[in-house]
């Protein structure tokens, strides 16, 4: 039988010691610990900023060039969400990428919907005193984008990833309730407990993301037990802010482009198709990509953005 060298041998006691040790307390945390790290470690900086309605926003900023914004989806932040490219387009752009309100390290005193959010957002670069930005969200990140794009002014491009802007329809809320097994969008969104965590995440991912049960439930206990009715209204908001955000003129939209997964079950790629004929937008779609496009795919994701926004 083949020995391991020893320093190989060591090596992965220490890991599997490591294991052992989170595995009793933070291994989530840990995680995020680390990849706090990696940002800081290439460059970027950590700042909170006072609303003006009360409340903060966390919001890390990195890298020179054009200001890049980028918007995390529901239950995320921007570590979670976008770290993997940051820590490539930092190299070409000024990166900011807040934890959106009542997500992460962020909240506000104000109402909970999507004006409040874009807000928020506005005051970030603002205090930043950047006139005009690139932005890219995904998911619900994409809401706050479209809401942005209604300000075109202050928008130079804007990359919308797997959201259907203000173009999904009472009967599409339904189908996706009835794939997920659940009453209500909500009941999917903001899991109650590790169990519906496990059910969210296999309706984002193409591939089922298998994990034990204590780092579900720390995964549930970091980012979704905060903040749950606000999270839930949220959801909520978004029925009612569809019909407001579709009324702006499409032409006067900035540039725009939208990346979608074949495979997306929370917004299925027909969503994407209507939005880009809606505004006369360009889609790529991402063979065996689920809705966590930013997380599957994120060196491609890296590359189209630096190709769409050159």
């Amino acid at each position: 039988m083949t020995k391991l060298p020893i320093f190989k041998l060591y090596r992965q006691l220490i890991l599997i010691l490591v294991f052992i040790t989170l595995t009793g307390c933070e291994l989530v945390g840990w995680k995020a610990e680390q990849d706090k790290n990696s940002l800081e470690e290439a460059g970027y900086t950590e700042h909170f900023l006072t609303l003006a309605d009360g409340g903060q926003m966390k919001f890390w900023v990195g890298g020179n060039g054009k200001p890049l914004l980028l918007l995390h989806g529901f239950g995320g932040t921007a570590i979670s969400t976008w770290k993997k490219e940051m820590l490539e387009l930092n190299q070409d752009y000024m990166v900011i990428a807040p934890d959106l309100a009542w997500f992460g390290d962020s909240y506000s005193n104000g109402s909970p919907n999507l004006n409040t959010q874009t807000d928020a957002v506005w005051q970030i670069l603002d205090s930043l005193q950047v006139e005009k930005v690139n932005v890219a969200g995904i998911s619900y990140g994409g809401f706050v984008t479209y809401n942005m794009m209604t300000t075109p002014e202050r928008i130079e491009k804007s990359v919308i990833i797997a959201s259907p802007g203000p173009l999904f329809s009472d009967g599409d809320l339904a189908d996706l309730c009835v794939r997920a097994g659940v009453d209500k969008p909500e009941d999917l969104f903001v899991p109650q407990n590790s169990k519906e965590v496990r059910r969210l995440f296999d309706h984002v991912f193409y591939d089922k993301k298998r994990m034990p049960d204590f780092v579900a439930d720390q995964i549930y206990q970091g980012y979704f037990a905060p903040w749950k009715s606000e999270k839930a209204a949220l959801i909520q908001s978004l029925i009612y802010d569809r019909q407001r955000i579709n009324q702006y003129p499409v032409a006067d939209l900035p540039p725009s482009m939208l990346i979608w997964g074949d495979s997306d079950q929370i917004f299925p790629l027909k969503n994407g198709i209507e939005l880009s004929e809606h505004i006369n937008s360009a889609i790529v779609v991402i063979p065996k990509t689920g809705h966590g496009v930013t997380n599957e795919q994120p060196e491609l994701v890296t590359k189209l953005l630096k190709s769409f926004l050159s």
